[in-house]
């Protein structure tokens, strides 16, 4: 089964493409957006360690029913660097463990591919266990426009910190296998989905033999190994 790892900065469409991949090309879609969101529902191991961290910094941490306050946590971490990292150390682990659950499911339901979803693909490291990785960019005015228009009660500067404190486009496309543009409409950007699903599509025989479990254990190992080392060869070179 072919994993799609597929990233892109905030309000960059990422979302548009994830849907349209789901609904129209009936392909699976690991959200890892929702699975944060519940590893941190209220009982969760990363729930408790959120409250011990950030409660005595962030006063209405806490909802009346006990449920983190996502915009203020949001608010905090993404003007407080060091903080997003100890959020990301709390939740990343929780989140892989459910995420690879998930592959394997869609792995014994027999399906060819299933796209993992990640706005933190590359900074997670969750690239390494795709076999191919793209990433959707949109121009930084597009991305502000469209960030204070979903989250009217956000002040331009809070929504300029968000897109700051992420990996940046020129980053992405560098570490990206594929590149798709959300700068120009849905329609161009449907065609862009199609085209590419058309160059990734992978055999009828490479989906029946990476069912058989010798040759797909190998052809996993492999797709981690050749990852590990293009990315070792990147870092050298920088």
């Amino acid at each position: 089964m072919l994993v799609v790892g597929l990233t892109g900065g905030i309000a960059s469409g990422k979302s548009t493409v994830s849907r349209r991949l789901q609904e129209h090309h009936h392909i699976p879609v690991i959200d890892a957006d929702k699975i944060a969101r519940e590893v941190v529902e209220p009982g969760q191991s990363a729930y408790k360690k959120i409250v011990a961290h950030f409660q005595p910094k962030i006063p209405d941490l806490l909802l009346n029913d006990k449920h983190l306050n996502r915009p203020a946590l949001g608010k905090w971490v993404f003007s407080h660097k060091e903080d997003l990292q100890v959020l990301n150390q709390i939740t990343h682990p929780a989140v892989r463990y459910s995420i690879f659950k998930s592959i394997l499911w869609y792995y014994v339901c027999g399906y060819s591919i299933c796209v993992l979803d990640v706005p933190l693909l590359f900074e997670a490291g969750l690239d390494l266990f795709c076999g191919v990785s793209v990433t959707i960019v949109s121009e930084k005015p597009l991305q502000l426009e469209r960030i204070l228009v979903r989250n009217p009660q956000m002040s331009k500067e809070e929504a300029i910190n968000r897109i700051n404190s992420q990996m940046q486009n020129e980053q992405r496309i560098e570490r990206a296998d594929y590149v798709l543009t959300n700068n120009e409409g849905l329609p161009i950007l449907y065609k862009e989905i199609d085209a590419f699903l058309r160059r990734i599509q992978p055999t009828f025989a490479r989906t029946a033999l990476e069912y058989f479990p010798p040759f797909g254990a190998i052809s996993a190992a492999t797709v981690v190994l050749s990852r590990h080392q293009a990315l070792a060869q990147k870092q050298k070179k920088q």
